[in-house]
């Protein structure tokens, strides 16, 4: 496979700390993972009086059919090698944990600017030396209106200047991660099923209500790094720091 990204493609990373993907399979694989997520919550596409929650959390079921498709794309490991070095990160072999949020419907609490936890073993600390980067892989059509996620471009700069070198607790920290960030342009995940996007680990972001007319699904799903994350290294993980 060949290499996805462009020298411009990695120069915006560097910058903006997360770079789009598109089409890591045909489109047509993405629609027929989220016609299984629909059985999975028990709703219906097409029957709009039970969409009552604004959020419904489901999960890739154990990464098989289009869902293993998605996450063994050889597209998508050609981009990861890219972005964090080749044999660096941990293969996946399911797309983890898939909120799916609906239209019109009041804020669920969850859209505060925040940076994601750091991989097991403990799951309640942020660190610059991040043990896992962060993917985004859209299920469903995301415009404008369609809660796409919220990305604050050249965040993690201001997160790794706020961050020592040590794990610290996110709860702490975390009110301090918008203060720091509120400086930056927002820009917004959309995008067609089957694109995907690849987020430095200190990237702050938030979700957002949704303001069209169709349900969006995207998982969210931790890239485990081994080495963690060095400032110094020489990747794009490392250069969007410096």
């Amino acid at each position: 496979m060949s290499a996805p990204f462009s020298a411009a493609d990695l120069a915006a990373f560097t910058r903006d700390g997360f770079v789009k993907l598109p089409a890591i399979v045909p489109r047509q694989v993405a629609d027929a993972a989220r016609d299984i997520l629909w059985r999975q919550i028990g709703l219906s596409p097409d029957d709009p009086s039970g969409w009552t929650q604004t959020v419904v959390w489901t999960a890739d079921p154990a990464g098989f059919g289009p869902f293993g498709q998605m996450i063994g794309s050889p597209r998508l490991a050609a981009g990861l090698d890219q972005i964090a070095g080749e044999g660096r990160w941990g293969r996946r072999t399911t797309l983890g944990n898939i909120p799916v949020r609906f239209p019109r419907l009041p804020d669920a609490g969850d859209t505060g600017w925040h940076i994601d936890l750091n991989a097991a073993p403990d799951w309640s600390k942020i660190a610059v030396r991040s043990r896992s980067l962060l993917l985004l892989t859209l299920f469903s059509e995301v415009g404008p209106d369609d809660a796409p996620t919220r990305i604050r471009a050249g965040s993690q700069r201001d997160t790794a200047a706020l961050l020592g070198d040590d794990e610290v607790d996110l709860m702490a920290y975390g009110p301090r991660l918008d203060e720091v960030s509120r400086h930056r342009p927002v820009t917004y995940a959309t995008g067609e099923p089957g694109d995907v996007y690849i987020c430095h680990p200190l990237l702050v972001h938030a979700a957002q209500t949704h303001q069209g007319t169709r349900p969006r699904f995207m998982s969210q799903l931790p890239i485990t790094l081994d080495p963690h994350l060095d400032p110094a290294e020489d990747t794009p993980l490392g250069a969007a720091l410096r």
